[in-house]
């Protein structure tokens, strides 16, 4: 869906996107993580044709951009670092005229833009909306119409910057259950965002940026697989380490980190020896302990 060899942006002298080769095939939940100003918004803008590269190729839907990029735009939902629009208008006709820039072929007459207005609008928690102008919205409710232009003609591939931006805990919930929902139905997401936590709950793969760099590009499988150790809890840690001899890599308190593959065999091991288990499991790296390993700072902190 999305391939990228050796891209690279300067904007006189900062260097913000530097040599990146981005892979996000189709039926991908791609979430790009990184620090403030690591080079995601400026990614993001070049896929879509909005800014040009200084160097490398880019490839979306098997077209190369920003050559032919008018070949693949009316198959692409996009938000970009949040939703645009005319605020005394309302919602409603804002969309109205987003939909009837699009491609003559799918526009239809005045009942079929109404239909598929009134079903984005549905799917994103904006149904019920009132003639009130866009200037009149909270952020979330701007953030939620930004969704739905970008999902008004059912896109084979979303191009999302941010898009839980302003939402509530429950806001966030959904669009994360609608953008599943979407994948699940066909449509390739790739989604910029420093929300971890999201992006764990969401991402089939990821991408990691620091300074312009892709630090990482891996499955989200494959990142939280069992690191060949096992986490155990027990109130009985100074037996358990002397027993164990040497397989210990880490205590605190109660909690050891042992060198070992399989859980139930080291718990009949420690069972077996009086030792009192309350909790073990393989160890796993959470996405946020990857990522902070990997990158630096933002943009946004000054240091003296």
């Amino acid at each position: 869906m999305i391939r990228t060899s050796g891209l690279t942006k300067r904007f006189g002298p900062v260097l913000a996107v530097d040599g990146v080769d981005v892979v996000v095939k189709e039926g991908d939940r791609y979430g790009l993580l990184g620090p403030n100003g690591s080079g995601k918004t400026t990614l993001v803008r070049m896929l879509l044709g909005l800014v040009y590269a200084t160097s490398g190729e880019i490839e979306v839907m098997g077209e190369p951009v920003p050559r032919r990029v008018a070949r693949v735009l009316p198959r692409i939902g996009a938000l970009v670092e949040g939703p645009g629009g005319y605020g005394h208008l309302s919602g409603r006709t804002n969309l109205g005229i987003f939909d009837a820039a699009g491609p003559r072929s799918t526009v239809g007459g005045r009942a079929a833009r109404r239909r598929r207005i009134d079903a984005a609008l549905e799917r994103v928690g904006l149904g019920g909306i009132d003639n009130r102008p866009v200037k009149a919205y909270s952020l979330g409710m701007r953030q939620r119409l930004g969704l739905a232009g970008a999902l008004l003609r059912s896109p084979a591939l979303l191009i999302l910057d941010e898009p839980t931006n302003g939402l509530d805990p429950r806001g966030i919930r959904e669009i994360r259950d609608l953008l599943v929902e979407l994948n699940e139905a066909g449509t390739t997401v790739f989604l910029s965002s420093h929300l971890l936590s999201e992006v764990e709950q969401l991402a089939t793969r990821v991408g990691v940026f620091d300074r312009g760099r892709l630090v990482l590009q891996e499955s989200l499988e494959t990142l939280r697989a069992p690191t060949g150790r096992v986490v155990v809890h027990t109130p009985d840690a100074s037996r358990a380490v002397a027993l164990l001899d040497g397989r210990v890599e880490r205590r605190d308190a109660d909690r050891l980190l042992v060198r070992h593959q399989d859980p139930s065999t080291l718990n009949a091991l420690l069972v077996a020896d009086g030792v009192r288990v309350a909790e073990i499991a393989p160890e796993r790296r959470g996405l946020e302990q990857i990522v902070l390993e990997i990158t630096g700072a933002g943009s946004d902190r000054v240091d003296g």
